[in-house]
């Protein structure tokens, strides 16, 4: 009989490992195999353990009559890994690889931490309750096939309900093929297509918190060889990382950039944990893979707590908080515009000012009342779970929908509220107030205004405005006004601008045509707005606001405004960020102060080896004041190509992402522009990344057929950007509804849609993402923040509240007008904390 302890030999009853499990492989294998497996599952069935993955799903095993101690094990911690195989002759040289690396992962480590082990591969260990109980956890290190008979896997099943722990190496997954518990307990099943042979890659650590991932690298290279699974356990699992496809050849049962490699879940009792790593005899030998072993072992040991709960989709609840409109009213929402919560938990949103859809509106430039709309802000209130309408700001922004010379997105755009806003109830607007339009010339005023809140009426004091920022906008031509508005630890407003310009006229690239204008002034150049550093839209400003009303400008700012360069007097002060079309929605992580924006595209829907890039939807994790490239350059620096007068429909040279220059008629700033800052995220109708071969001068190919695609787990199509929180996880509050800390630092970035379209959150490398870093790992959140008609299918805007839970916003399914799937709703985890429980911990509380 074989053991390994690095304590002593451990008796398990006077069992030989080798002759009785000899004769029961003889009596399921050879001609008459496939009888033995009918009969065998007709009895598994009668038995109850074929029967789904649930907890308690099943009655009781009737072939065995176990009782285990719960939990198994105690503080003298026991391991028992089991490597006994199907396949009968000589043992793989993995099991004596992955004993001696356990054995010396129990060895290793604080004192608090270490564990005996016993390894063996007789498997008549699973029905011996005494001997079983022993041990905190059961290794599978096998060869697959039908390792115990079903006496020993329902010793197995009895073990895992009593609160026991599992941890599966590689191979195990192909254990116990006719068993759906097992399925259930391992969490997937290699395909047959796995690719046989050993490739080096790159493995996804998505997990900065379980013990088994928190100290591996987030982008980990080796090799192993690497499983494909049937099915995909992605959201029935935690999944603690993932190997990235693009990096080996996964041959023909490739899963897609979502390929779990290791997760882990609480199960049927007790813990599971899986790692489809350890294919190979050298990974045993690796620091990192035994790191991520003993991570694991500490957990389904009790020797630590640790959440494999947090990306389980049935762990969320996602409820709908306010209810449709009465008709003909806005008693509940306006059109869905943006988002902030209070400290106390009220949730403060507003309506642009497109109107119900049974009011008319005003398209007639001759008529006083065109576009005149009411910005609404409402408030919901989660202790009475009423919503009031605490004010109605007189906008520019009922114009209804139609060409883009017709419609407008002007109105109600953002909204912040003071950082001492429970002392002083001051709430900032961002908006377009209708008094301020010219009908002869198509000009408005954008404003950012402080107004008080009455915490006595519950109502937003009109009387109490003070504009602190204003400046001209064109509104002959829609779109993209932007609107966002986030605030830094320091007491600094950003505020996000919109590039209000047609990009029709540029056939849906760069939005660089000097030649059409209203009365003297551009509506589809961007390079007078976006690109201009002496205009203020396209762009992310920057102050700081005092108490007066009025404002200072912060150093670090991309422009002083003194700046003496070409004569002076071409730029603003105020311009934290250029080069941005349209950033509707904008975040501040305070823990780091870094910025966080997302931006909508131009409208081509393929690439042009003559005009560039198609529309790129785009995030940008901003570090320090940057030029971010529109209309001259987009993603990780891809050109357009310039046009001007007097023929711009001829292609001009292509624009330098390093030193770009605005020779624009329509421009009053600078003509030589801060360089580009590359992107971190940036997708098109065609995929998400979207790259080129370069010739000797850097420019891309820009042919479709040559395109290669770095973010995979991302599409467009219709595509609308929209931004989302950094999450920060906060250990001293009590809320039973907060999300868990896995996702502490993730950043959530999102598009209106919901089809192919991102609706994920997003790991990043601190060392990269300030110079355009790609994410290091995705997560998607399509199931937890649920897509669909009748769940939040137009995300307008989403922000965790104080109380740790997700508040989002659905436009509805209208667009310019408010409807009855117009809403505000809140997702919530319902998962619990991490296990197991603190009084069942092997050594005490941890």
């Amino acid at each position: 009989m074989r053991f390994t302890s690095h304590q002593e030999p451990e008796s398990l009853g006077g069992l030989s490992t080798r002759s009785p499990r000899k004769a029961w492989r003889a009596r399921r294998s050879g001609p008459r195999r496939s009888a033995w497996v009918a009969a065998v599952t007709s009895g598994l069935v009668a038995a109850g353990l074929l029967s789904g993955p649930a907890a308690g799903a099943r009655p009781a095993p009737e072939v065995t009559t176990m009782s285990i101690k719960s939990p198994p094990g105690g503080s003298d911690v026991r391991v028992l890994l089991f490597y006994g195989s199907a396949a009968g002759g000589e043992e793989s040289p993995l099991v004596d690889a992955g004993i001696e690396a356990i054995e010396k992962i129990g060895l290793s480590g604080p004192q608090n931490q270490r564990f005996k082990v016993t390894a063996t591969g007789d498997a008549s260990v699973f029905t011996d309750a005494k001997r079983l109980g022993r041990f905190n956890t059961v290794v599978f290190l096998t060869g697959g096939g039908d390792v115990l008979d079903p006496e020993q896997e329902a010793g197995l099943e009895a073990y895992m309900e009593a609160g026991g722990g599992f941890l599966g190496i590689h191979d195990a997954a192909r254990a116990e093929p006719y068993s759906d518990w097992f399925t259930g307990l391992i969490g997937a099943r290699p395909a047959a297509s796995s690719p046989a042979g050993v490739q080096r890659a790159t493995v996804e650590v998505g997990d900065r918190r379980h013990p088994a991932t928190k100290s591996l690298p987030m982008e980990w290279k080796r090799p192993d060889q690497w499983l494909n699974w049937v099915k995909n356990p992605s959201g029935e699992v935690h999944t603690v990382a993932r190997v990235r496809e693009s990096t080996y050849k996964p041959g023909a049962g490739a899963n897609g950039w979502d390929h779990p490699v290791s997760w882990c879940r609480d199960y049927d009792g007790g813990r599971s944990f899986y790692t489809g790593m350890g294919g190979t005899v050298s990974s045993y030998d690796e620091t990192d893979f035994r790191d991520h072993l003993r991570g694991a072992l500490l957990w389904t040991t009790r020797l630590v707590r640790a959440d494999c709960k947090a990306t389980i989709t049935g762990n969320y609840k996602a409820e709908r908080l306010t209810q449709p409109n009465k008709p003909g009213q806005n008693d509940q929402i306006g059109e869905p515009h943006g988002l902030v919560t209070a400290p106390d938990g009220r949730v403060f949103y507003i309506g642009r000012g497109g109107a119900d859809a049974s009011q008319p509106v005003i398209t007639d430039w001759n008529n006083p009342g065109i576009g005149k709309g009411k910005g609404q802000i409402h408030v919901y209130d989660p202790k009475t779970k009423k919503v009031t309408l605490a004010g109605e700001l007189t906008v520019f922004g009922n114009k209804g929908g139609g060409d883009e010379l017709v419609k407008v997105e002007e109105g109600l755009l953002g909204i912040e509220l003071d950082p001492k806003f429970s002392q002083n109830g001051w709430v900032y607007l961002h908006y377009t107030p209708h008094s301020e339009i010219n009908r002869e010339t198509h000009m408005a005023e954008r404003r950012v205004s402080r107004f008080t809140f009455d915490e006595a009426t519950g109502k937003l004091d009109l009387s109490s405005e003070k504009v602190l920022l204003k400046w001209p906008v064109q509104i002959h031509s829609c779109c993209h006004a932007g609107g966002g508005m986030a605030w830094d630890s320091k007491g600094n407003l950003y505020i996000a601008t919109g590039d209000n310009n047609s990009s029709r006229f540029s056939d849906g690239y760069s939005g660089n045509n000097p030649e059409p204008d209203f009365k003297g002034v551009s509506f589809a150049d961007a390079r007078r707005t976006a690109g201009n550093t002496n205009n203020l839209n396209g762009k992310i400003l920057r102050i700081h606001p005092e108490p007066d009303g009025t404002y200072t400008i912060p150093e670090g700012n991309l422009f002083t405004g003194k700046e003496p360069d070409e004569g002076g007097g071409k730029t603003r002060g105020e311009i934290y960020v250029m080069g941005v079309r349209n950033p509707a929605r904008i975040f501040i992580d305070k823990s780091t102060d870094i910025l966080y924006a997302g931006w909508v595209g131009p409208d081509a829907g393929q690439p042009s080896p003559v005009w560039g890039p198609a529309k790129y939807d785009t995030f940008a994790a901003i570090t320090k004041a940057s030029n971010r490239g529109w209309p001259y350059c987009m993603g990780n620096k891809q050109p357009y190509r310039d046009r001007n007068l007097p023929d711009p429909s001829k292609p001009l040279g292509w624009y330098d992402c390093d030193h770009p220059k605005n020779e624009s008629p329509n421009n009053d700033g600078l003509v030589n522009l801060p360089p580009v800052t590359a992107n971190n995220i940036w997708y098109s109708p065609q995929g998400g990344g979207p790259d080129f071969p370069r010739d000797e001068n850097g420019i891309p190919s820009y042919k479709a057929e040559e395109a290669t695609y770095r973010l995979p787990w991302l599409k467009g199509g219709g595509q609308a950007a929209m931004n989302g929180p950094v999450y920060r996880y906060d250990e001293s509050s009590d809320s039973s509804v907060k999300w868990p800390a896995y996702w502490d630092g993730k950043w959530f970035v999102g598009d209106f849609y919901d089809a192919d379209q991102p609706r994920n959150a997003v790991l990043m490398n601190p060392k990269t993402l300030g110079d355009g870093g790609l994410p290091v790992h995705s997560e998607s959140l399509k199931k937890i923040v649920p897509v669909g008609n009748d769940g939040i299918k137009n995300l307008m805007d989403w922000k965790f509240g104080p109380d740790g839970a997700l508040y989002v916003l659905d436009y509805g399914r209208g667009f310019f007008t408010s409807d009855d799937k117009s809403a505000l709703w809140r997702v919530t985890y319902t998962g619990g904390g991490p296990t197991p429980a603190a009084d069942q911990l092997a050594r005490g509380t941890q």
